[in-house]
């Protein structure tokens, strides 16, 4: 199958707080979209009430987050019989919300931090965290490390409680693993070679994932990860059983940590991953010989032979 002459709708923006992040990966989906041969329309959705043009053969999802990786456009298109690219809407629910796809990955022997959760809705009183210092709190469902805080002493706690309870009723609050922070690509059976993320400051958040967004910050990323052959067929094999545990079609970018006694924990998996020319994904699958405009073709085709047009 072949996306050459086929009419792709580029879908960006979205509602939620990635929304600048979602316009720069669609305008380099685009380019490569086009750079394939196929017929390119962007849409810049901003609720459920969007309007695909007349022919559509395939739904390209490039929103992070809220709306667009959550599963309410993949029910959406679902609804209106359109193919969509990646992760369907069960999949992406699951995914999406940390605790839901926590859970999974136990029952599913997938190695991950430890957690509790704490009620944080205006007017609750939340209680004492039983993790032991030091510990991550985070809202459940967000992305791009929104709300993400490393809480190493006890009068840090309730400023972060506070600040996870503008994005979430609920915060996640996870043992703190030291070492490396992984991630890695999957592209159908695939595991993309491994990325050690190093952070110039702090760890793995918004500045530091998009300074370009932001303005300070930055990170260097090692592709493939300096870790010996065995330890990288570990850290793949988590990321390939974390995204078959969700259920998770056709990619996903699976983020990890390696502790200092090489102890592997998958935190969560990104359904709709950064495509811009910093992200992550892009640059594994470079490393395996898969330009960007390839690795765009495959996710259109894998996509239209898991969702034909009907």
């Amino acid at each position: 199958m072949s996306i050459a002459g086929k009419k792709i709708t580029v879908l960006k923006g979205g509602p939620g707080s990635e929304r600048e992040i979602s316009l720069a990966t669609a305008r380099s989906v685009v380019d490569a979209l086009a750079e394939c041969g196929a017929e390119v329309n962007e849409v810049d959705v901003v609720g459920p009430e969007f309007e695909l043009p007349a022919e559509c053969d395939l739904a390209f999802n490039c929103i992070h987050g809220t709306f667009g990786e959550d599963g309410q456009l993949q029910r959406i298109l679902n609804q209106r019989r359109v193919p969509y690219t990646g992760a369907g809407a069960a999949a992406s629910e699951l995914a999406f919300d940390k605790i839901l796809s926590k859970k999974r990955f136990i029952e599913n022997l997938v190695p991950t931090p430890l957690f509790e959760l704490l009620v944080v809705k205006e007017g609750a009183d939340p209680g004492p965290v039983a993790m032991p210092l030091p510990f991550v709190v985070k809202p459940p469902k967000e992305g791009s490390s929104v709300g993400v805080h490393i809480v190493r002493e006890e009068a840090e706690v309730a400023p972060a409680l506070a600040d996870v309870a503008r994005y979430d009723a609920i915060a996640l609050v996870e043992e703190f693993i030291g070492g490396k922070e992984l991630t890695v690509g999957v592209l159908g059976d695939q595991a993309l070679p491994v990325i050690h993320i190093c952070p110039k400051s702090g760890f793995y958040d918004l500045k530091n994932k998009y300074p370009w967004l932001t303005g300070e910050g930055g990170t260097e990323y090692i592709c493939p990860a300096d870790i010996a052959p065995e330890t990288t067929r570990a850290v793949q094999e988590a990321a390939l059983a974390a995204h078959r545990a969700l259920g998770i079609e056709v990619y996903s970018r699976v983020d990890l940590l390696l502790d200092e006694a090489n102890r592997v924990y998958v935190l969560e998996v990104n359904t709709i991953p950064g495509m811009t020319s910093s992200s992550l994904l892009p640059k594994a699958a470079r490393t395996a010989g898969i330009e960007f405009p390839e690795l765009c073709r495959r996710i259109a085709e894998m996509s239209l032979r898991i969702r034909p047009k009907r």
